[in-house]
């Protein structure tokens, strides 16, 4: 029986092996098509990122392919795309943005499959790439207080605990009636508690900005002694001052960002080597350092010390494109 298994085993030994050989084979050939390819263009909403620039250059130096990069808000990158190939001008290789803008941009046929890409498989939950979309970092938000104005046990260690009288006139805050962290933030509130939560928060009278680097800084000198929801990638610009970021138990609401290859690229295996590289643990931890939730695993755990437990919390949530509008809606109807 043993030596009938044993021969049963290599029987199907190549079948399995054989596989495995033929993706190293085509993707070497990827490598080799990429670096002949020797440019790739990338369009990102990311403007002006320290930590995305390196993994840029370290992509550089890796295969000896020149990247060109454009960086435009959101809905500029968006105009663009859209401009250059109603022209039939198809420039750009690489679309990196928000989870919203992707999706908006996917449902007007701006991109292409990007091929197999094999660091798509270290990809964990909740994140997951399709034949379009691959999450490569995430924004994650907590809440933020004044630690000369908060006592530690009166920090809040459940979102619900910002309903707490003591709080009242006293939230600084991210505007939930605009596109960004806030709404963000009220969808998730909305997901998680319900529209009652969210009324409850409306009485509590939160002051609204949409100047998110002066608000923190009013909290850090104490006019509030609270600010929401605070995005963890910003505590790096907030080192030596009288703030503490905190997630609170139920969790961190997010927002992806995506990478995908734009509609005819003139240069898609230079594109789907860009794409793996910045699933490479190395890439991953830049992000992870600077205050982004990776989206591979084993890449938290090595973060630094101050950063690793604000990342290592639960994804509570995150918005849902096809509701925007009427989520937005939603909020001018409660917070007037």
């Amino acid at each position: 029986m043993l030596r009938r298994d044993v021969l049963g085993l290599l029987a199907i030994a190549p079948a399995i092996i054989a596989p495995a050989m033929a993706q190293g084979d085509d993707w070497a050939k990827v490598v080799e098509a990429g670096k002949k390819e020797g440019k790739l263009v990338i369009y990102t909403a990311s403007i002006g990122s320290v930590f995305h620039k390196a993994v840029i250059k370290s992509f550089e130096q890796k295969y000896g392919i020149t990247v060109e990069m454009l960086e435009a808000r959101a809905s500029e990158v968006r105009e663009r795309v859209r401009v250059e190939q109603a022209a039939g001008r198809f420039l750009g290789d690489i679309h990196h943005n928000g989870s919203t803008t992707t999706w908006l941009m996917m449902r007007d046929g701006n991109f292409q499959p990007h091929g197999v890409v094999p660091n798509v498989r270290s990809i964990v939950p909740p994140y997951e790439a399709d034949e379009i979309r691959i999450p490569c970092e995430v924004i994650s938000y907590g809440l933020m207080v004044n630690r000369n104005l908060v006592k530690p046990g009166d920090e809040p260690k459940s979102w619900k605990d910002i309903l707490d009288p003591r709080w009242t006139g006293k939230i600084l805050s991210d505007d939930y009636r605009a596109l960004g962290g806030g709404a963000v933030f009220f969808v998730v509130m909305h997901n998680t508690f319900g529209k009652e939560f969210l009324e409850k928060l409306a009485t509590q009278k939160p002051v609204f900005s949409r100047d998110i680097q002066n608000s923190e800084r009013r909290v850090a000198r104490g006019e509030y002694p609270l600010y929401l929801p605070f995005s963890l990638q910003n505590y790096n610009n907030l080192k030596g001052l009288p703030v503490k970021p905190i997630v609170p138990a139920e969790g961190r609401p997010y927002v992806r960002f995506d990478l995908t290859m734009l509609k005819n690229a003139p240069h898609p295996n230079a594109a789907r080597l860009f794409m793996n590289h910045y699933l490479e643990p190395d890439s991953q931890i830049v992000f992870a350092n600077a205050g982004y939730n990776p989206v591979v695993g084993g890449v938290v755990e090595k973060t630094i010390p101050e950063i690793r437990s604000l990342l290592a919390t639960k994804a509570l949530g995150t918005t849902v494109p096809e509701r925007q509008d009427a989520m937005l809606a939603l909020a001018k109807e409660i917070f007037k």
